[in-house]
């Protein structure tokens, strides 16, 4: 069931993008009676036109209608981003000073120095 949703709501984002796509599918199914009825050519003697006068005006009426479609989006994207604005209240802090405690005085030479603390590394001979 989750696939089949997946795959529905997949193929509705991508519907729009192949809109023109779809326009143009339409209009070659359907050129040969376009071209007898709607074309502002048919009554010619020798129509060259076939229909794509009208083709010509469907893809620009989706392309016109998309612009609209995203210029609406848009004006409703500023608006959603103008209405979640807010206002954050910070308060300072005052730092917390810490006092550096020494483990060794250096104010005395070393005796001796541990091998065990750092030794190169033994490779293998």
């Amino acid at each position: 069931m989750k696939r089949i949703l997946i795959i529905f709501l997949s193929c509705m984002l991508l519907v729009p993008s192949f809109g023109s796509f779809f326009v143009y599918t339409s209009f070659k199914l359907n050129q040969e009676e376009i071209s007898k009825t709607i074309c502002v050519q048919r009554k010619m003697v020798f129509n060259s036109c076939n229909g794509r006068c009208e083709l010509q005006k469907s893809l620009k009426k989706y392309s016109d209608n998309e612009k609209r479609m995203q210029n609406n989006l848009k004006e409703k994207a500023e608006v959603v981003y103008i209405q979640s604005s807010s206002t954050n209240n910070f308060k300072l802090i005052a730092p917390i000073e810490s006092q550096a405690k020494l483990f060794a005085s250096f104010d005395t030479k070393p005796i001796s120095v541990s091998n065990a603390t750092f030794h190169p590394p033994s490779y293998f001979i």
